[in-house]
C-alpha cells in the first residue's frame, strides 16, 4: 500500500478472535508512509492469551509488512545523546510505578508451558539502552520478610530504548510464566508458582507496575562499528535483548546508527509453537539476507547429527568453523537464557578448539581482554 500524502489519522481493522471473524477498530495518529514513519504504535485494550494469536503478527511489526526494507522514524532523538549509560534510576525502595499496556501469549497451543510479551508505559521517566533490564516488584507481602515487599525479579527488556511505540515512552519484557508441578500427582501447585511471572502474565492494561532499574552493563550494545559482526546465541525468553539490538539493527530509523555489518541470531526452544518473534526475525531475513541469519534448534522436533535432540550447542558445532573465524576477526558472541545453557556451549566451544589445535581457555581469556564475550544468564 502507498500514500502519497501523510495521514493524521487512521482507522485499522485487526483481527482478534480465534478464527478472526471479530475485529477491533483502533485509531492511528500521525502516520506516514511518504517518510516512513509510524508513532504511535497501535495499542490493544485487551488481554490477549489465546494460542492462535502466534500467527499474527503483533501490530508493532506491520509497518515491516507494508514495505520491504522500509524503516519506522524514533523519538524523541535525545535518547542518542545521553552523557552516561542509563543505571539505577529508580531503586527497591524508591521504584517507579508504570503502568501495563498490553500482554500478550506469543506461543502456540503445543509450547510447554506460556509466555507473554508485555509492554510497560513508563512515560518515559525510566530510560533504558538496548541490552539492559528492568526490575520488577511484584504486589504483596514477602512471605520470608513479613510486612516487607517481595524482592526485585530482573527481566531483560525485550525492545529498544524506543519501546514498541516508537516514542521513548514504553519498555517489553518477554516473561516466561513460572509453573510448579507435582512430580507424583503431575498436577499444577498454584501455591509454589513464580510470584512475578504470574503477576505479569496475569495483568491486564491499566494495572500499575512498580519497576527499578534500569540495570547491567555487559549486555550493551557496542555501535562504534556499523560493519562489526555480532553472533547472537539465546535459549527461551534469552531472545529478549536480542530482540532490541535487531529491531534497532532493522527496523528503526536511527540517524546515529546505520548498522551494515552481520548479525546471526541461535534461537534454541522446545518446537515450533515455542518459537519467539520467529515472524518478526524472518522478516529481517527476508529484507536484509546479506547482514542477517538466523538460526533455529528445537529440541523436540529435530535431531543432531549424532541422533540426540538437537539443542542450541548442536547448531553451533554444526558452524563452528565459520564462528571461530568470525571470533577471529573480532565478532561479538552474546549469550542469554538458563545458565544450565552454558556448560553445554562450553563443552562444544572447548572440543572444537582443540581440534582446531588451540587452547580454549586462552581464546576465552582473549575474548573477554578484548570485551567480544558477553553472557547473561539466569
Amino acid at each position: 500500500m502507498a500514500l502519497s500524502t501523510p495521514l493524521s489519522q487512521m482507522y485499522v481493522a485487526l483481527p482478534i478472535g480465534i478464527d478472526g471473524s471479530s475485529q477491533s477498530l483502533i485509531k492511528v495518529q500521525s502516520v506516514s508512509f511518504t517518510e516512513k514513519s509510524w508513532s504511535p504504535l497501535l495499542r490493544l485494550d485487551t488481554v490477549s492469551r489465546k494460542p492462535s494469536l502466534k500467527k499474527r503478527s503483533t501490530v508493532c511489526m506491520s509497518l515491516q509488512q507494508q514495505a520491504s526494507r522500509s524503516k519506522v522514524s524514533v523519538t524523541p532523538l535525545e535518547l542518542e545523546y545521553p552523557k552516561e549509560t542509563p543505571l539505577n534510576l529508580y531503586r527497591p525502595k524508591e521504584p517507579y510505578t508504570a503502568k501495563i499496556v498490553s500482554v500478550e501469549r506469543i506461543v502456540g497451543p503445543q509450547a510447554p508451558g506460556e509466555t507473554c510479551h508485555i509492554v510497560i508505559d513508563h512515560d518515559g521517566k525510566v530510560p533504558y539502552w538496548e541490552g539492559q533490564s528492568y526490575g520488577v516488584i511484584p504486589p504483596g507481602e514477602n512471605p520470608k520478610k513479613p510486612g516487607a515487599p517481595h524482592n526485585v525479579r530482573l527481566y531483560s527488556i525485550a525492545s529498544t530504548r524506543y519501546g514498541d511505540s516508537f516514542d521513548g515512552k514504553t519498555a517489553s519484557l518477554c516473561v516466561r510464566r513460572a509453573q510448579y508441578y507435582d512430580p507424583e500427582t503431575g498436577k499444577e501447585d498454584p501455591s509454589k508458582a513464580g510470584v512475578c511471572s504470574n503477576f505479569l502474565c496475569n495483568a491486564k492494561p491499566g494495572d500499575k507496575v512498580q519497576i527499578t532499574g534500569p540495570s547491567g552493563k555487559v549486555m550493551l550494545l557496542p555501535e562504534d562499528d556499523p560493519k562489526a559482526t555480532h553472533i547472537m546465541i539465546a535459549t527461551g525468553t534469552g531472545v529478549a535483548p536480542f530482540r532490541g539490538y535487531l529491531r534497532r539493527m532493522f527496523m528503526e530509523n536511527v540517524p546515529t546508527f546505520k548498522f551494515d555489518g552481520l548479525a546471526w541470531l541461535f534461537l534454541g526452544v522446545a518446537n515450533s509453537d515455542s518459537l519467539l518473534y520467529d515472524e518478526e526475525f524472518s522478516s529481517y531475513l527476508k529484507d536484509y539476507p546479506e547482514n542477517f541469519r538466523y538460526d533455529k534448534a528445537l529440541s523436540r522436533e529435530e535431531k543432531n547429527k549424532k541422533g540426540g535432540k538437537m539443542y542450541v550447542q548442536d547448531k553451533i558445532e554444526e558452524y563452528s568453523d565459520e564462528i571461530f573465524k568470525l571470533l577471529d576477526d573480532g565478532a561479538h558472541i552474546y549469550f542469554c537464557g538458563l545458565k544450565g545453557m552454558m556448560p553445554g556451549i562450553q563443552d562444544t566451544l572447548k572440543r572444537v578448539a582443540e581440534e582446531r589445535g588451540e587452547s580454549w581457555e586462552q581464546k576465552l581469556t582473549q575474548l573477554r581482554k578484548n570485551k567480544q564475550w558477553h553472557v547473561e544468564v539466569y
